[in-house]
This record gives C-alpha cells, structure tokens and sequence, in this order.
C-alpha cells in the first residue's frame, strides 16, 4: 500500500506519458539502443514524457533520448538482485519492490506503449497491455512492436492462435509492427496525440499540506 501511495504522489503530476518497454541488456553499441534515443527524442517532440522501467539497455537509451531532447524522463525502477540499476537520464523516478504495483504505476500514466526488442519482462509488460485493452479496462491507447524481424515469430504464434480460435481476427488491430520511428509516431499521433480529451487533461497541483511540490521539471 505504501508503494501505491508514494508511486501515485510521485507521477500524479507527470501529465500524459508514453511507456517504452525493452531489454536491459543492450549495450550502448547494440542498434537496437541508438533506435530507442530516437524514439525517447521524438515522442519528447509529441509533448509526451517518456516512461521505462528506469534501468540500463533499451529503458536508459529512451530516457537519454528524451532528456537530451530537454523532454520529460521518468524511471520506474524496481529493486532487483542484478540487471537493474538507475540510469543518469531521469527528471524524476520512483522505486519499488513488487513488479505488479511497478506495472499499474506506468500503465496508469501511459497513452501508448513502444514494445522494443526485450526478454521476459517486455512481454510481460506487452501482453499486460494488449490483454487490458482487449478487455476495456483501459482505453484502446496504441501499442506499438518496434522491430519487425525480431517479433517476426511472435507474429506467427498470435497467428497460430487465431487460426486456433483462441483470440480473434480484430485483435491484430490493437498493434502496429513496424521498423519505421516515423510510421510509429504517426500511429501514435493518430490514436493519442489528436484525442482533444487527452491534450486538455490537465497536470494537477501539489498538495502543501502533504509536503508536495513540483521539483519534476527542469
């Protein structure tokens, strides 16, 4: 409960956020990073903050993107016995012990979610998302698979399933696959950005007797 608490008051006043999910293990070098900076850069452009799990690899790239850009770059960090550390390219992050109340944190506070190349938990944190917006518990916010060749097979096993009647034909349209950072801002534009409820929302004021102030921005 103390988790929910601090990470609510902490993000209460980030405003609309983009997630982008991904692996921890991908090295400065790997091409897989340098797509992220650029994603974390141009959805700063959109007027979003960028949201990970605030660690190393893909999450640390998308920050750095959006931080250089003089953006919005938030950590959902989780304490972990290896792999996850705090990245230098956050405005602002939170920490927590449990993955579930890391998830409802940034799922709470997110009009889209990038799922770039990732392990165990980037499909954790896909499915989550396709799986509520399947069931409506949340707004049918984009989702976007960013690398073609690498969810290839997942495309194939979702496939599989539909021709198994396990889920349905529409359920393809609740994401976009694509390569292309352009045609993935486009998308995002299209079913976040031009949302005139989702622009007007407005960022809420600290509460002085709670001891808030906004030291988020830059």
């Amino acid at each position: 409960m103390l988790e929910f608490i601090k990470g609510f008051r902490v993000l209460h006043f980030a405003g609309p956020c983009v997630v982008v999910f991904g692996s921890a293990r991908f090295t400065q070098d790997h091409p897989v990073y340098k797509s992220a900076i650029n994603l974390g850069a141009e959805i700063s452009k959109l007027g979003f903050g960028v949201m990970t799990g605030g660690g190393p690899g893909v999450m640390e790239a998308a920050n750095k993107g959006a931080f250089n850009a003089g953006g919005i770059s938030i950590g959902c960090n989780i304490k972990l016995p290896f792999e996850q550390s705090k990245n230098p390219y956050l405005t602002r992050e939170v920490t927590f012990n449990h993955f579930f109340v890391r998830k409802v944190l940034m799922f709470k506070y997110s009009y889209a979610f990038i799922a770039m190349p990732g392990g165990l938990g980037t499909l954790d944190e896909l499915f989550e998302a396709l799986t509520l917006i399947q069931t409506g518990k949340i707004k049918g916010f984009p989702v976007i698979l960013f690398g073609k060749h690498y969810w290839e097979n997942l495309l194939k096993q979702l496939q599989m399933m539909e021709d198994s009647k396990a889920i349905d034909k529409k359920d393809f349209e609740l994401f976009l696959i694509t390569d292309d950072i352009g045609e993935a801002m486009n998308h995002i534009k299209k079913y976040a950005t031009d949302k005139p409820w989702l622009m007007r929302k407005k960022i809420p004021k600290p509460l002085k007797f709670l001891g808030e102030k906004i030291f988020f921005w830059r």
